[in-house]
C-alpha cells in the first residue's frame, strides 16, 4: 500500500483505485461522502458507473491523462479532477479530488 497519510485530513474527498479500477484508498472526506455505499475499498468503478463514466475511466487509464468537470447535487458546487498516477513511469491507477466550491467562485484570466 502506498503512503496516503498525506491525504487523510484533507478538505476535500480524495479517492485513489489501482489500474484495474478497484478502489485501494480512500481519505476520510471520500469515506463520509460515500457512507452510504458502504466500505468501498477493495470496490470496482466499473461496478458503479455509467457506461459514458466507464469510457473515461478506461481512457485515463491507456493513456494516462486526466479529466476535470464540474457538478451540482443537491445544491452543493463541487470541482472534479481526476488523474492518473505513475508508478516507475507506468501507469498505476487514477486519483480522483473533489473540492467543494462556491457556487459562485470567482474565475481569474491572467496573463
Amino acid at each position: 500500500m502506498e503512503n496516503y497519510e498525506w491525504a487523510k485530513e484533507m478538505n476535500c474527498a480524495v479517492t485513489v483505485c489501482d489500474a484495474e479500477g478497484i478502489i485501494i484508498y480512500q481519505n476520510d472526506k471520500a469515506v463520509e461522502t460515500y457512507k452510504k455505499h458502504g466500505n468501498l475499498i477493495g470496490k470496482n468503478l466499473y461496478e458503479c458507473h455509467s457506461e459514458k463514466s466507464k469510457e473515461i475511466i478506461r481512457h485515463l487509464l491507456a493513456t494516462g491523462g486526466s479529466n476535470a468537470y464540474t457538478i451540482e447535487k443537491q445544491g452543493v458546487h463541487k470541482v472534479i479532477y481526476q488523474t492518473a498516477w505513475k508508478k516507475d513511469g507506468k501507469v498505476a491507477g487514477i486519483v480522483e479530488i473533489s473540492m467543494i466550491t462556491p457556487a459562485d467562485m470567482p474565475h481569474y484570466v491572467r496573463g
